[in-house]
């Protein structure tokens, strides 16, 4: 068995987890600790072939290069993380219901998105270090926001500046100030400080606050 169960869980929400080997775990596991310890560019497959108990040359077997190992791991850490409207259990816990208020609305999605972020965090810590120094990352990323993410957000904004909630400011700066507090509030909580003496809900309830002080009519 695994000895880290939440990358096999990563793997089977982003519908993969049958395709790979007990000794493919092991490298996947051993490369997110790796990376999020020391960075992408400051490890070398040896050390992760040691801290996996396996030869360099089995990583070689299964990845062709040190990048298709990366994006093994960022690509489904990549959907259900940054672009989580691809998330089924996303779409089906947030999306799918109905909120009374823009508010309501953003508590469902800082709950979801913490929850997530805190459980995967080795991965999704890889994820942010290396999404600028990658352009395929980056591509996909913005490749997925435009086709699925946008459209989505835009849809719901509308609607609450159409009940008169939200002040008629344009739909692309409600969603960008409504991702950058989020992004901000998890950044802060799991990469920055982590060791700080948070209290996550009370924050969360001020990032919120201050956000729809804003963007109230």
């Amino acid at each position: 068995m695994s000895e880290h169960p939440w990358i096999q869980e990563l793997l089977q929400i982003g519908g993969k987890e049958g395709q790979f080997s007990e000794k493919q775990l092991k490298i996947l596991e051993a490369a997110v600790e790796m990376f999020a310890e020391k960075g992408y560019a400051a490890t070398s497959t040896s050390e992760i072939a040691k801290k996996a108990g396996v030869a360099e040359g089995t990583i070689f077997r299964h990845y062709k290069t040190k990048k298709d190992l990366l994006l093994a791991i960022v690509t489904p850490t990549l959907f259900q993380s940054v672009a989580p409207f691809l998330a089924k259990e996303f779409v089906r816990e947030v999306f799918d219901n109905e909120y009374e208020t823009y508010e309501q609305f953003l508590r469902a999605v800082f709950s979801n998105r913490y929850a997530f972020v805190k459980k995967y965090l080795p991965a999704i810590r890889v994820l942010w270090q290396e999404l600028a120094f990658h352009s395929e990352i980056k591509q996909c990323f913005q490749r997925v926001f435009t086709e699925h993410v946008y459209p989505k957000f835009a849809r719901i904004v509308r609607h609450f500046q159409e009940k008169g909630e939200l002040a008629e400011l344009p739909v692309d700066s409600v969603i960008r100030l409504t991702i950058t507090s989020l992004a901000g509030f998890l950044a802060a909580r799991f990469l920055l400080l982590p060791d700080h003496n948070w209290d996550d809900e009370a924050e969360m309830e001020r990032t919120i606050h201050v956000l729809m002080n804003g963007l109230r009519r």
